[in-house]
């Protein structure tokens, strides 16, 4: 696949950026540096390779799910500096 310059010129257009006309051919070649990059890595064989969420095998910290604050209404709101019927009262933001 290969970038033209008018692909540029609708790219920036519709990202809304200015882009001189004499950036065009800079900016052409570069994407189509990168598109070229992407296609090596397509060649790629990664069949049987598991998806991987780090470089380094590691396992996450797990804890037991539980509720530790429940029936607490009155230290939670005791900082407020407004409250009704065990909420926090706060400005109207919405007309």
């Amino acid at each position: 696949m290969s970038v033209t310059a008018e692909d540029v010129r609708k790219v920036a257009k519709l990202a809304r950026l200015a882009v001189e006309e004499e950036q065009i051919p800079a900016l052409t070649s570069e994407l189509n540096g990168i598109l070229a990059m992407v296609e090596q890595l397509q060649e790629v064989d990664v069949d049987g390779v598991e998806p991987m969420t780090s470089v380094s095998p590691m396992r996450l910290k797990r804890r037991e799910d539980g509720v530790t604050d429940g029936d607490k209404v009155e230290q939670v709101l005791a900082n407020a500096p407004e409250t009704a019927e065990g909420f926090f009262v706060v400005p109207k933001v919405v007309e």
